[in-house]
C-alpha cells in the first residue's frame, strides 16, 4: 500500500509507452484530487481525457529521464524541475509557476490537541507519549515534502530528536495514508493532502518561515506532442483552473 502511487506511476508509464494517446501528465501525487476534477472538466468541454500519472517528483522526474511518454510535468518544488531541466527533459521557455501550498502536521481525526510548531517545539516528546510513535513523511532525502518537512524541523531544532522516529514514505499520498489509518500518530504532509483525507486533522501549519516556499513548476517536456499537450497546458493556467486548485487549498505561487 505505501508504493501503490509509485507502482502505479510506473505501470501507466509501461501502459502507454510505444503508442500514441491523449496528453500524458506526470504530477506531484499531492495534485490528485484536483487534477482528477480539471480533468474531468476538461474532457467534458473537449472530449479528449488526460492521462494523469501520479507519484514522487523524483520519481516522475527519473522516469520521463529513462523514457517514459510524458508531455507534461508538474513538480511539488523546484529542484526537481531543476533536476529536469539540468538534463534537457523539458521546454524551458514553457517552465512556469503554477501552484503554491502549506506545509502541515497531522493527527488521526480521533485525536485532539494541536503542536505549537515554533522553535523547540515538543514534537518528539509527544511522539515518545505514543507507544511506536512514528513521524510519518516522504522520504526527505528526494521527496519533495519530505524535504521540505525536513528543513522546517531543522529550523525550529527538533529535527535531531525525531529524525530516528520517522516512517519515510516514497511519496506524501503514502504518508498520509499512515495517519489516515491509524499507523502513524503525526505526519507531514501539504495542506491540500490534508484537506482531501477526512481521517486526519491538522495538528499544526508550519511557519512559512521554516522552510522554502512551497512552489509547483509546471513544463512541457521536450518529447511532448504539442498538438495535443498545448491545450491542456494552457488550460491549467486559465482562472477557472486557478479556481478549481484555490478550491482544493492551493495557493497562487
Amino acid at each position: 500500500m505505501r508504493r501503490a502511487l509509485s507502482v502505479a506511476a510506473l505501470g501507466a508509464s509501461l501502459l502507454f509507452a510505444g503508442h500514441a494517446a491523449a496528453q500524458q501528465v506526470f504530477a506531484a501525487a499531492s495534485m490528485k484530487d484536483a487534477l482528477d476534477d480539471l480533468s474531468a472538466s476538461y474532457a467534458k468541454e473537449t472530449g479528449k481525457k488526460p492521462v494523469l500519472v501520479y507519484g514522487a517528483s523524483s520519481t516522475l522526474a527519473r522516469q520521463i529521464e529513462k523514457g517514459a511518454p510524458a508531455d507534461v510535468f508538474i513538480s511539488a518544488d523546484q529542484d526537481w524541475m531543476d533536476y529536469a531541466q539540468k538534463h534537457d527533459l523539458i521546454d524551458l521557455s514553457t517552465r512556469r509557476n503554477l501552484l503554491g501550498n502549506e506545509l502541515v502536521l497531522v493527527a488521526p481525526a480521533t485525536t485532539t490537541g494541536d503542536v505549537d510548531l515554533k522553535t523547540g517545539a515538543d514534537l518528539a516528546a509527544k511522539l515518545d507519549s505514543v507507544p511506536n510513535g512514528k513521524l510519518a513523511m516522504g522520504d526527505p532525502a528526494h521527496v519533495p515534502a519530505g524535504l521540505y518537512g525536513k528543513a522546517a524541523l531543522e529550523k525550529l531544532g527538533v529535527w535531531s530528536k525525531v529524525q530516528g522516529k520517522v516512517a519515510a514514505a516514497d511519496n506524501v499520498r503514502n504518508a498520509l495514508l499512515l495517519v489516515a489509518r491509524g499507523e502513524a500518530p503525526y505526519g507531514i504532509v501539504y495542506k491540500t493532502d490534508a484537506n482531501a483525507e477526512k481521517r486526519v486533522r491538522i495538528a499544526g501549519t508550519f511557519p512559512a518561515s521554516s522552510h522554502a516556499p512551497i512552489v509547483y513548476p509546471v513544463a512541457l517536456t521536450k518529447q511532448a506532442n504539442r498538438a495535443d499537450a498545448d491545450p491542456f497546458y494552457k488550460f491549467l493556467q486559465t482562472p477557472t483552473a486557478q479556481a478549481t486548485f484555490q478550491r482544493f487549498g492551493f495557493s497562487r505561487p
